[in-house]
């Protein structure tokens, strides 16, 4: 019987594989398990969070009951932290900027002191413990919802208003803030009464427990203020999980190494289809309009978080030019910084959803080229007209609480902005579901296509939770659902999508089989969601929640690192994986340095959100350094070592098939990516880390409050480490150059008169082609040509020409 040749034998294997390739009843139930637990507690942990945070009183009244702050005015002065920038500047309970005090640790201390030095004065006998009896004791009444506040505590309240007055003020740009940031009495009288408020749950003992609605954050020793035994045994029982769950993956991956991760199969040797030769539809070609402008987008944001870094040394100037300052304040760029930095990044996603779903189908329908140019409109408008916004909310042009003012720190975009990004992220799955529907016919539930419509689904869906977080939100309520976005749509949902695009990447170039990709997704979605979910409640240690929000959040957080331990192990075989198909004896493999942005992925998801999230994790150390720089180091290097690196992955991946391949510009790309990875490693390891540290000691040592002021984060040792940042920083600016190259060459792409032409059908497989047994024996007869001895000529005029 004779042989079926090699591309026949192949073309059976990929059929069968495409055929059966669908995720067993064992991973969907598991996988299901964990998130109908993991789900099922978080629905009961916010029920409990609207019931037991700390109470906002209908009114706060002296001994006598005169009226000294109505729920509006404090509402009112919470809508003001958000809309003037006072959120970018400092923080209140934690959250918020890292260059201004945390208003709440502040306005505690500093009343606390100062009353102690007039009980002092007075002749009393123990004056700080009176002060901490003071604050400590609840005078909460649950039946009126009436709050009492002490002579002492009133007086103290009052004076606040005078150095707030001050701060907010006239004193306004010295901190980083537009000038005159606060306009009028009723304003500073109603954001001091906001702080105020955060202040007195920090110290005010629940009922029937002995540490305060944040348990006892900040520390503070003029009020009691210490880390809660809780806090202390949850740090230890999540070092105990993050050891324990680290030895089973090893376990697990030791015994069936061989069988799961990129690595379960060797990969077969194929013919990549070059770019060139490759067609793209209307709406991938479209999507490449994305692809250019995200990296102007990120060229922006570096830009400012340059800028921002500046005014960490000078706050009202740019190297002596204040009118730089007074347009484009430390408060603004900030909030554009941290704007742009989610707005790129998901904007390369779903471009990427957009360029990928055709060569799935291998066919899309008409008008999806429009529908895209649609989107890419909208999305364009949503980033310039927040950014416009946020500039007039933070100018007070706009009126605070409204459509169009600026909301909570992450969530900064203006209401409406906020709603239409979210419309136009269903635009986008829908987009994606109009291409993907001729091949969900007839297809399980647990296949590919379905895996990759389900994530996507969740990005859309996730991100509109963060409605549930209004300006006049309790801000308590406000942090738990606005960390649903913060961490659970960024680091759960959004990992699992680019997880599943990335398998689908290598399915389509043809290294990896379905069933292998289908294997690696439901692991990592079922890894993922085990500690991701719950894992979000370590944002809310601090803010007024209940207190078995810290014991989730410590435990299931500590479990996140498992699986980023995992993956990083996989990187390996990961980057085996794609250094194999560059370096074979077949047609060039055009994606080299979209498999290195990935590689590096799997380098800083281990490093920025594995190591450096579980430092600040533990509650112990959160305790000591939330707002600190330390903070700020695990949102570089996850934020951008994770997901930036991510964007421009499948920006490269993209344009590589738009610009002509005598265009593409290789050696910028790999530039590139080596800065940019320096550059980072610079920052993070130069700069923010040391930083961090040193606020964690002063922090431990002397204060939070301390560890928060100015006059400490400009010292001369802290203001060395500061300018040591700029030659990474230089480094990493430089590294966007390229990128910027790559955007014109794609515009040219499209404004070319020979540019190629799209289609509604694509060859399958789009991206490569079978080996017949001729080129086979091709290739075999190169290799063997090569192995020869170098041929010498008998004739004395060649040797000599040679």
């Amino acid at each position: 019987m004779r042989k079926p040749s090699t591309s026949t034998r192949l073309t059976i294997e990929k059929n069968v594989d495409t055929v059966s390739a669908h995720a067993g009843k064992g991973w969907v139930q598991g996988l299901a398990i964990v998130l109908l637990l993991s789900f099922t507690i978080m629905a009961i942990l916010a029920m409990r969070t609207y019931a037991l945070s700390m109470p906002l009183p209908d009114k706060i009244v002296d001994e006598h009951g005169n009226t000294i702050a109505t729920s509006e005015q404090l509402t009112h002065g919470q809508e003001l932290f958000q809309s003037r920038g006072l959120q970018q500047n400092g923080s209140a309970l934690g959250h918020g900027g890292y260059m201004g005090p945390d208003f709440t640790a502040e306005y505690l201390h500093l009343t606390t002191e100062h009353a102690i030095d007039e009980y002092r004065a007075a002749g009393v006998q123990e004056p700080q413990q009176k002060v901490t009896d003071e604050w400590r004791t609840n005078r909460y009444d649950e039946n009126t919802k009436t709050l009492v506040w002490t002579d002492q505590q009133v007086k103290e309240f009052h004076r606040m208003v005078e150095h707030y007055t001050h701060y907010l003020g006239d004193e306004s740009q010295n901190h980083g803030l537009f000038p005159n940031a606060l306009h009028n009495e009723q304003e500073f009288y109603d954001t001091t009464a906001f702080f105020g408020w955060t202040a007195w749950a920090s110290a005010a003992e629940r009922p029937d427990q002995d540490y305060s609605y944040t348990n006892n954050w900040p520390g503070e020793e003029n009020v009691g203020n210490k880390p809660t035994a809780e806090l202390m045994v949850w740090s230890v029982l999540s070092l105990i999980a993050l050891i324990g769950g680290i030895g089973i993956i090893f376990l697990i991956y030791g015994r069936w190494s061989r069988t799961i991760g990129w690595h379960g199969e060797e990969a077969p040797v194929l013919d990549f289809r070059q770019p060139d030769s490759v067609r793209l539809t209307p709406s991938q070609k479209a999507a490449g309009l994305f692809f250019i402008v995200i990296t102007v987008l990120f060229f922006m944001q570096a830009m400012l978080g340059a800028l921002t870094e500046h005014y960490r040394v000078e706050p009202d100037a740019f190297y002596g030019i204040r009118w730089i300052a007074e347009l484009m304040p430390y408060t603004v760029s900030r909030t554009w910084h941290l704007q742009l930095s989610l707005l790129w990044t998901a904007a390369s996603f779903l471009a990427g959803g957009i360029f990928i779903a055709p060569l799935i189908t291998k066919r899309e329908p008409k008008k999806q080229g429009l529908l895209t140019v649609i989107l890419f409109v909208a999305v364009v408008v949503v980033v310039l007209g927040s950014l416009a916004f946020e500039w007039m909310s933070q100018k007070g042009l706009v009126p605070e609480g409204s459509l169009f003012s600026q909301q909570w720190e992450f969530l900064d975009l203006p209401r409406v902005f906020q709603t239409a990004l979210t419309v136009g992220m269903f635009l986008w799955i829908f987009i994606v579901y109009r291409t993907l529907r001729s091949r969900l016919k007839g297809e399980k539930k647990s296949t590919m296509p379905w895996l990759f419509l389900f994530s996507g689904l969740a990005i859309p869906m996730f991100y509109a939770v963060g409605h549930l977080a209004g300006s006049a939100t309790h801000i308590s309520v406000a942090e738990f659902w606005r960390f649903w976005v913060v961490h659970l749509w960024v680091e759960d949902f959004l990992e699992l999508f680019t997880t599943v695009m990335v398998a689908y990447m290598f399915v389509l170039l043809g290294v990896v089989r379905e069933r292998i990709a289908i294997a690696i997704i439901m692991m990592d979605a079922i890894l993922y969601s085990f500690g991701g979910v719950i894992g979000t409640l370590h944002h809310l240690y601090f803010s007024g929640t209940p207190a078995e929000q810290m014991a989730f959040g410590a435990f299931f957080s500590a479990i996140e690192v498992v699986p980023l331990t995992f993956l990083t192990v996989e990187a390996w075989g990961f980057m085996q994986l794609g250094a194999r198909q560059y370096t074979n004896k077949t047609k060039p493999f055009p994606h080299r340095w979209a498999v290195m942005f990935l590689v590096s992925v799997g380098f800083w998801n281990f490093l920025g959100a594995g190591v450096m999230g579980f430092l600040i994790n533990l509650p112990i150390v959160s305790y000591f350094e939330i707002g600190t720089a330390l903070t700020a180091n695990h949102a570089h290097g996850a934020m951008m070592g994770v997901y930036g690196f991510l964007a421009l992955a499948f920006a490269v991946f993209g344009l590589r098939y738009i610009i002509p391949e005598n265009k593409w510009p290789e050696k910028g790309v790999r530039y590139s990516f080596w800065a940019l990875n320096i550059g980072l490693i610079w920052m993070v390891f130069i700069s923010l880390l040391p930083m961090g540290v040193s606020q964690l000691y002063q922090s431990v040592n002397n204060g939070y409050y301390e560890a928060r002021t100015f006059a400490f984060l400009t010292n001369s040792t802290n203001s060395l480490i500061e300018w040591l940042r700029m030659p990474g920083d230089v480094i990493f600016l430089s590294g966007i150059i390229p990128l910027l190259w790559l955007s014109v060459q794609g515009i040219k792409a499209y404004l070319t008169k020979n540019q190629k032409p799209t289609t509604l059908e694509l060859m399958d497989p789009p991206l490569y082609e079978m080996m017949t047994e001729e080129r086979r024996e091709e290739l075999a007869r190169e290799e063997r040509a090569e192995k020869l001895p170098e041929q010498v000529s008998p004739y004395r005029s060649d040797r000599l020409n040679r």
